[in-house]
């Protein structure tokens, strides 16, 4: 498990500024690990402690809680808050998060546990190859070549079947050679596959199929033989087919359940974005109480209870909850106290500036310049840019966010698209070996762009 240190300096491979921030969630991502060095009869009281970060959009603050995850390995999901007050709120709704956390870390932990087999998986997906290239010998030949053999030449009809068995054991190395060697791939094979129509089953209910938590596929599947089909293929997706279908036999799913489960229940992480959204002075009509509807559903969730999944209960107590938003319009405090109450920890993230564009451009390991580097080498141009023009770039992107509407460090991308497009339409025709991107060229590119505003708000 990483240090807060460590953590932090992970998150700057790909975030730039935000030290506040950064250092919050890296002690709240650490406290994970302590509490499970804790012994057992204290473990359950240490709550986790839930992060709200306030800032305008485009900072950083989806982005850290996102990197947090990957470095944790915990499952994550990003839920808008405001999507429970689209129409008009319903509170089963809210349990959906800990529902599709429980369905991403399944998978999560399926995906593991099919790496590790993959190599065995490979083998046994070859085998049953080699069985379509090289099917046994049906018993009816068997027999019709018994009676002819057996007319011409002195030999019991064992001896001529261990000959034949022999025989198609020689063929089937053959292919086996050829196969590993990579030279049957195109080659079509027929294989028997499951045919994805079920039947249909319509369920009348208040609450929904999802709210049930129940899975009808493994209900009806049951109920039913599973329909088969034949199919030709070629021996490449053959053998990827029934290498998913020899990994699922030796997974033991059930065990892999309960671990995700585990994992939810103890390094889960959901974050609320736009939960200022849901924030309001308190009314007594309108969209107020829904908004208001919506945090008192939310709070046991985050509080922690159970949450009846089709895997079965989950428990939300320990579930990490990352909220963020941008409160122009309403505070932190103007959520109801029992919520503030479970998010104990505030960060407010910086407005980005000049120089925090120029290093978002370059410094990142997936910055914008790098990427539309890599883009344009795939047709064999090389793409520079002058450090005056990475400079420009940056300081039209902070005026137009100054002008227009404040989008942080996305504002780059438009800029960088208006300035690209001409180039990433010719270059697949003209095919030139060097473009360099100079200041000038950035200027003469925008320029009508950023001066009439009508324009830059339409384009930027």
């Amino acid at each position: 498990m990483l240090t807060p240190r460590q953590i932090v300096a992970e998150l700057d491979k790909y975030i730039i500024g935000q030290d506040r921030a950064k250092r919050a969630v890296a002690i709240a991502l650490r406290n994970r690990w302590r509490r499970q060095q804790v012994s057992d009869h204290l473990r359950e009281e240490i709550m986790p402690n839930n992060i709200i970060l306030i800032g305008p959009t485009g900072v950083g603050k989806t982005e850290i809680a996102r990197r947090l995850s990957k470095l944790a390995h915990a499952p994550f999901i990003k839920v808008e808050a405001s999507k429970f007050t689209e129409v008009g709120y319903v509170g089963r709704d809210v349990e959906s998060m800990i529902r599709d956390l429980t369905d991403l870390a399944v998978a999560m932990v399926r995906a593991e546990k099919t790496a590790t087999v993959k190599e065995q998986a490979e083998n046994l997906a070859n085998e049953r190859v080699l069985d379509l290239l090289v099917p046994p010998i049906p018993v009816s030949v068997r027999m019709a070549v018994n009676r002819e053999e057996l007319q011409e030449e002195e030999r019991s009809a064992e001896e001529i079947e261990i000959d034949l068995e022999e025989r198609r054991q020689r063929t089937r190395e053959k292919f086996r050679q050829q196969l590993l060697a990579g030279k049957l791939e195109e080659r079509l094979v027929e294989m028997d596959v499951t045919s994805d129509n079920m039947p249909m089953m319509q369920v009348i209910t208040p609450v929904g199929v999802e709210e049930l938590g129940i899975n009808l596929q493994d209900i009806v599947g049951n109920m039913f033989p599973k329909k088969m089909k034949r199919r030709k293929m070629k021996v490449s997706e053959a053998r990827a087919y029934l290498m998913q279908e020899e990994a699922q036999k030796l997974i033991d799913m059930e065990q892999a359940v309960k671990e995700a489960i585990a994992r939810v229940e103890n390094s889960g992480i959901v974050f609320l974005d736009e939960i200022d959204k849901i924030a309001g002075v308190k009314s007594t009509s309108g969209p107020d109480v829904s908004r208001e509807g919506v945090q008192r559903d939310l709070l046991p969730v985050v509080e922690g209870t159970n949450v009846f999944t089709k895997y079965g209960m989950v428990k939300s107590d320990h579930v990490l909850f990352i909220a963020s938003g941008a409160f122009h319009v309403s505070k932190p405090s103007d959520l109801i106290p029992e919520l503030q109450g479970r998010f104990p920890i505030r960060v407010e993230l910086n407005s980005l500036t000049d120089e925090d564009f120029v290093r978002i451009l370059t410094e990142p390991e997936n910055a914008l310049i790098k990427q539309y580097i890599a883009l344009l080498a795939t047709e064999g141009v090389d793409l520079i840019f002058e450090k005056g023009a990475i400079a420009e770039i940056a300081h039209l992107a902070f005026r137009v966010n100054e002008k227009t509407e404040n989008i942080g460090a996305r504002r780059l991308h438009t800029v960088l698209t208006a300035l690209l497009e001409d180039i990433l339409f010719e270059v697949p025709d003209q095919r030139t070996g060097k473009i360099t991107i100079t200041a000038e060229i950035v200027r003469d590119t925008l320029k009508d762009i950023i001066e009439d505003e009508d324009l830059s708000r339409y384009i930027l």
